[in-house]
């Protein structure tokens, strides 16, 4: 996960403040040592962190902090606040032209992951409402063109390409194709080098020139580092960049890229790529990231998840069914294929506020295996209808078919009938809990299996 070392030093930083009652000037200089030392280990630019130190401390150690009945939690804000600052303050919206069509311009280094980072705007901005054209702009890398037309025909998306040898010409005449087709959205994959040289930007500097792009996008890898931020400076410099993607943001990063190509290049980050799925690609939000270093979690995000995956109606049916407990396994495995749709488990997880704290708490009892949750739903499509209605009537030989027919154990169907039976409790208790609440009654909260 992206920020993970750092998020884990700041918070025990911040964890040591919290304990101490009226905070001293001491006591803020030596947080502030210590989230120095956490954001230069997570490789971010070392004038970036003089400044952002700087910028805190000063805020830290006013009055209105040293007085509070809460210093800790101010400080924890002021940083949170300057965070989010440093990546940008707030979401920098994709620029789209007052008359189409929108030329988007991808820009990067060899292996980057600009191809796929084509087809994952293209995706995004479909889902917008958007009518997207990619042009294969790459014509020296072996298989580029036929990467982005494989992925293209996944997401029924057109792919502009031709056999010409100079790609500002191919730019132009895919722009003019998307205007004559209806295509509102032009993004071009250009070609990248494994290093910045002369006729790399020559080349970019033709294909803006011919086609004026609304927005020159560059795609960073996360997992560069340092070196992203002096790849962002260069192309910055010459073609005058309008924002960054960041690829791999899910990966093991340590996250210097995101916090440093913001403040030293002035481009903000636009989208994030979370993981190779053709719809992992988000909206880069700096306070929703703040938050998430801090080991807030990120609501909104999870909000949005669920709102682009689950259906009003549905959702409002399956809640009528929770209140009254009369869900089935056909609700449960409806249920899980929601839930995958949204994302890997860990990272939906990662948006929970407090999750992190809770599962260092266990001591990493709160893994989540996702093979658990196809296990668990091959099991349940390998029962009929009556069984998935009735799931307290499943004997012993249908549960030797089912456990045949998912490739499962009996143990495997046990254990997953056993656990839907404690579920269907559970939301029972919540459900009288609920209710007691809403009569004005007192009522403890029932107690989860893990408490």
């Amino acid at each position: 996960m992206a920020f993970a070392s750092l998020s884990e030093r700041l918070q025990e930083t911040f964890k040591k403040l919290r304990g101490k009652g009226k905070l001293s000037e001491e006591d803020v200089n030596q947080a502030l040592r210590e989230v120095r030392l956490a954001l230069l280990e997570a490789d971010v630019n070392f004038k970036v962190v003089r400044n952002f130190v700087n910028v805190v401390r000063q805020r830290a150690i006013g009055q209105d902090v040293m007085s509070s009945l809460t210093p800790a939690q101010q400080v924890v804000k002021i940083v949170r606040d300057e965070l989010a600052t440093l990546m940008g303050g707030e979401n920098a919206r994709l620029e789209l032209a007052p008359k189409p069509p929108t030329v988007v311009m991808l820009v990067g280094l060899q292996g980057s992951g600009k191809t796929t980072t084509a087809a994952k705007l293209a995706n995004y901005l479909k889902k917008q409402g958007r009518r997207p054209l990619l042009v294969a702009g790459d014509i020296y890398r072996p298989a580029a063109i036929k990467q982005l037309q494989v992925l293209g025909g996944k997401l029924d998306v057109p792919v502009f390409a031709l056999e010409e040898q100079d790609p500002a010409r191919i730019a132009k005449a895919a722009v003019e194709s998307a205007g004559r087709h209806g295509q509102d959205v032009v993004i071009i994959d250009t070609a990248g080098r494994l290093h910045i040289n002369e006729e790399l930007m020559a080349e970019l500097e033709r294909i803006r020139a011919e086609v004026q792009p609304h927005e020159v996008l560059l795609v960073v890898d996360a997992m560069t580092g340092q070196d992203a931020v002096t790849v962002a400076e260069s192309f910055h410099q010459r073609l005058g960049l309008n924002g960054v993607i960041l690829t791999k943001l899910d990966g093991d990063t340590r996250g210097g890229a995101a916090l440093s190509v913001r403040a030293v290049t002035g481009c903000p980050i636009k989208f994030a790529g979370v993981g190779e799925k053709l719809d992992a690609l988000e909206p880069f939000h700096p306070d929703r990231m703040a938050d998430r270093i801090l080991g807030m979690g990120d609501v909104l995000t999870l909000i949005e998840k669920a709102q682009a995956t689950i259906d009003a109606d549905q959702a409002a049916q399956m809640q009528k069914k929770l209140r009254s407990a009369d869900f089935d396994l056909e609700d449960f495995r409806q249920q899980l294929q929601h839930f995958k749709k949204m994302g890997p488990l860990d990272q939906i997880m990662g948006l929970i506020p407090g999750m992190d704290r809770m599962n260092k708490k266990m001591k990493g009892a709160l893994q989540f295996d996702e093979k658990e949750l196809v296990t668990a739903e091959a099991i349940i499509s390998s029962m009929t209808p009556w069984e998935r209605r009735n799931p307290e009537k499943i004997d012993g030989s249908r549960r030797r078919r089912v456990a045949k027919g998912s490739g499962t154990s009996i143990q495997d169907v046990n254990r997953l009938l056993k656990q839907f039976e404690q579920t269907k409790k559970l939301v029972k208790q919540f459900s009288g809990w609920e209710k007691a609440v809403k009569k004005g009654g007192k009522r403890k909260l029932p107690k989860l299996p893990f408490m």
